[in-house]
């Protein structure tokens, strides 16, 4: 009897030539992750992609905590009751936070910086998703005052979400828009 073949079949990866829309529809939350760890020169690109990432007034007050130490990701990870699964399996936690005192809207520029290193993890061929903790419970506490703990976060930063980030162990088909979703565009009125 011959050997089974198995045929494995990756989506496409997003080359220097293709364009951004290609690169948004790829981007999919990636929730289960191999084991294999993400390189230091990755996390260095995705860290930078976060830099890069415009500020109201250039106030520039959003930093990162990259946390590659599994027992860390595990603790951050009951940092919130629920919905964090991709936590699970991730090799990368990037906890995205930001200092109050420095801007009056640093949810919107943390968030900005949070969705730039999706991106960039998308174009490494990597998958990502976003675990929220700002306005999120843990227990009788708040999910952020869990991430400032187990971080050493000082009180006077928000905390936005932890990235989780590896090595895809799932595939997801490219987002396709669909005429409903069509139907969320309006020109000139609403």
């Amino acid at each position: 009897m011959p050997p089974l073949l198995f045929v494995v079949i990756l989506p496409p990866k997003i080359s220097h030539g293709d364009t951004m829309i290609a690169l948004l529809r790829q981007r999919r939350s990636t929730r289960k992750f191999t084991a294999q760890p993400v390189d230091d020169k990755q996390i260095d690109q995705l860290l930078e992609a976060g830099l890069l990432a415009p500020s109201s007034k250039d106030t520039r007050p959003v930093e990162f905590v990259a946390v590659t130490d599994k027992a860390m990701i595990a603790a951050l990870a009951a940092c919130r009751d629920a919905g964090t699964m991709a936590l699970k399996t991730a090799s990368l936690a990037i906890a995205v936070v930001a200092n109050t005192r420095k801007s009056d809207v640093w949810v919107e520029n943390a968030a900005i910086a949070a969705m730039l290193i999706q991106l960039e993890a998308e174009h490494l061929g990597l998958g990502s998703t976003w675990v929220q903790m700002r306005l999120r419970t843990n227990g009788d506490q708040t999910a952020e005052a869990a991430v400032r703990a187990a971080l050493g976060i000082p009180e006077d930063y928000g905390v936005l979400c932890v990235l989780a980030v590896g090595h895809k162990d799932e595939l997801k088909s490219p987002r396709q828009l669909t005429a409903s979703d069509q139907a969320h565009v309006h020109r000139e009125r609403f």
